[in-house]
């Protein structure tokens, strides 16, 4: 049966040949608290709920969207996991959660082992680097589904915060401070509008080198190593200084628009200073060329902000210096005042 399966072109043991180093790869991501081994049917991860008062469990899932295509034009998959573990680590970190574990899901047509393992390096230096366990995930061989060398990757993170430390936005006030950190690029929102006007409008490929984005680093980038620089993580910011912010928003698809109310109180809306951070010349090169408006660029992309922290005012000085001393660039952008729960950009 598992040879007619494989004409049908799903390779069960070649399914289970690149798994086989799974064990090893998934162990190096392991805290104190995981049980059982790699490979069973659900993994175990034994909460100490000693270290908590009312502990509450957060989740989020998400995807990468079609920067997936510049990682099939590029054939390089091993940031892709890092973009998806430091996305989902992220939109938990905003609530003040400390991620616990992590599960991910591939979908492929046919499985190409040196892809597989680019990708699940990529999903364990990214729960490496955020203190989270690489618990588990699928893999799903699905021929027909998908064309040639492409597959879908999604993520799911699980994290815990203190009930009475959660940050939800209800201590925003009006005449609080609105600090942008800077993102690294495009992170991973936006890639459909600006692969249809880089590659599609303007006949860039992924290995062009373009003098309008040479100046973001001290080395040369090709378009495609721009476009897949990794999302960026600010769990370690976040931990630093959430004992004293009123709010935080992570600044993904949507944009600012979107993003920054998720936090506000109805009766407050933030101003937000358009010429107050360095846009990275990534977006001008995208605006420039697509002819889009301000209002969508801000709709769209993050502009250079990957997220936004609200503060008192009191704080700020404390918060540029210990951004600072992290390596985050940061900037103060924005106000909140009266209003209702929406965004300004001026």
């Amino acid at each position: 049966m598992s040879k007619q399966y494989q004409k049908a072109g799903v390779d069960i043991e070649l399914g289970n040949q690149v798994k086989s180093k799974l064990p090893r790869l998934l162990s190096s991501t392991n805290r104190s608290e995981v049980l059982g081994k790699v490979g069973g049917f659900g993994g175990l991860f034994a909460l100490d709920t000693k270290k908590y008062k009312n502990p509450v469990l957060v989740s989020s899932v998400d995807g990468v969207g079609t920067k997936l295509k510049i990682a099939f034009e590029c054939d390089k998959h091993d940031t892709i996991g890092i973009d998806l573990v430091n996305h989902c680590v992220n939109d938990i970190a905003v609530l003040g959660a400390e991620p616990l574990f992590f599960l991910d899901y591939i979908g492929v047509g046919k499985l190409e082992p040196s892809v597989f393992e680019q990708i699940i390096s990529g999903f364990t230096k990214g729960c490496k680097l955020n203190n989270c366990t690489l618990i588990g995930g699928e893999t799903a061989q699905m021929p027909g589904f998908y064309k040639k060398g492409e597959y879908d990757v999604s993520g799911t993170i699980i994290g815990v915060v203190e009930k009475d430390e959660m940050i939800t936005g209800k201590n925003i006030s009006e005449g609080d401070v609105v600090i942008g950190v800077q993102s690294n690029g495009l992170h991973t929102n936006g890639y459909s509008l600006a692969r249809k006007i880089l590659f599609d409008k303007m006949r860039y490929g992924v290995e062009d080198y373009i003098n309008d984005i040479d100046n973001v680093t001290d080395i040369d980038n090709n378009l495609g190593d721009e476009l897949l620089r990794p999302h960026m993580s600010y769990l370690s910011l976040v931990n630093k200084v959430k004992k004293y912010v009123n709010g935080i928003a992570h600044i993904t698809g949507g944009g600012f628009y979107d993003n920054i109310p998720r936090v506000l109180p109805k009766n407050l809306d933030v101003v937000i200073e358009k010429n107050s951070w360095e846009i990275l010349p990534i977006f001008n090169l995208i605006q420039k060329h697509g002819k889009v408006s301000d209002e969508e660029m801000y709709h769209v992309f993050n502009m250079g902000i990957g997220m936004v922290f609200i503060v008192n005012k009191k704080y700020v000085n404390k918060f540029l210096k210990q951004s600072s001393d992290l390596k985050y660039k940061s900037y103060v952008i924005g106000s909140v005042v009266t209003g209702n729960g929406k965004v300004n950009i001026v």
